[in-house]
């Protein structure tokens, strides 16, 4: 990969990693679900009138928009509201890479390898380590509303493998004028209209900028960058770069929030992202291990 590419995606690890930040930021005294609404309202309109629709079924987007903007990221923003912290939100949804094992394996009847089997188990040693972390940045209803969320975007996973398109971007605008209504719905039968208006009504600069910064820049801007990187390149090349996500995810937020970063999330973390290595590069690490090497 080129120096240059490579900068970029590690760009695009350090935006998504910042996004749980600026999230959490976004979120003090505003609603996790409008705020989730409002990012993917603004993320179909105006591109939907400047990006064509991609030529798949009308269901492929409806339940992408479902699944990733309203439940993804719906979620997401209820665990960190939840008490959940931003560095750790970051670390949870790398559990969706598990899941998607998982789900292949029962939907497609595929075998597990030994390295998935031990990447699982490694990384569910790290979940329940931050389910046992007692400093205030974990509660038991965040990590599980995080890992909800990381389910499906392992779900979603499997609608862009069905869909089959290399219109991505077009997928992603397209879709994302889905994902808004649900999360407007249960916003409204939680409150009401005048509820969700006045919290428009009392969104201050910062907030529409941090708004903006998650719709053009890390949704719009980042999985645009990405996906041309993923076509250009190898998966096995970009895929492991997003390992980077909760490295940046978690400084980022022991910077902005003095977030401790005790031996016991450290840990975690390490278990977590060794579970996904594992995953991704087992059986090549190992047959280089037991390669002879010639003298």
């Amino acid at each position: 990969m080129r120096i240059s590419h490579l900068a970029l995606a590690l760009l695009v690890t350090m935006i998504w990693g910042s996004n749980f930040s600026v999230i959490k930021w976004s979120l003090a005294g505003t609603d996790p679900l409008l705020m989730a609404a409002l990012r993917f309202t603004l993320c179909a309109l105006p591109a939907v009138f400047f990006i064509p629709r991609p030529q798949v079924r009308w269901s492929y987007l409806v339940t992408y928009g479902v699944l990733f903007g309203a439940m993804v990221w719906g979620l997401c923003n209820l665990g960190i509201a939840a008490g959940l912290s931003a560095g750790l939100t970051s670390l949870v949804v790398q559990a969706s890479a598990f899941f998607s094992v998982g789900l292949s394996a029962y939907l497609y009847r595929e075998t597990l390898g030994w390295h998935q089997k031990l990447g699982g188990v490694l990384a569910a040693a790290g979940l329940l380590l931050i389910f046992l972390v007692t400093d205030g940045s974990v509660t038991v209803k965040g990590l599980l509303l995080a890992l909800a969320g990381a389910f499906c975007w392992a779900l979603s996973n499997f609608v862009v493998k069905e869909a089959r398109t290399p219109q991505m971007l077009g997928f992603l605008v397209w879709s994302c004028l889905f994902a808004p209504l649900p999360l407007f719905g249960i916003s409204y039968c939680q409150h009401d209209a005048a509820y969700i208006v006045s919290q428009i009504q009392q969104l201050h600069t910062p907030v529409w900028l941090a708004l903006l910064y998650q719709v053009y820049v890390a949704t719009l801007f980042g999985y645009t960058v990405w996906n041309a990187l993923m076509r250009r390149y190898s998966v096995s090349q970009v895929a492991p770069l997003s390992l980077m996500v909760p490295v940046f995810g978690m400084s980022l937020s022991a910077w902005l929030f003095a977030e401790a970063l005790g031996a016991q999330k450290l840990l975690a973390a390490t278990l977590v992202l060794l579970g996904l290595l594992i995953n991704v590069f087992g059986p090549r690490l190992l047959n280089r291990l037991l390669q002879p090497r010639s003298v």
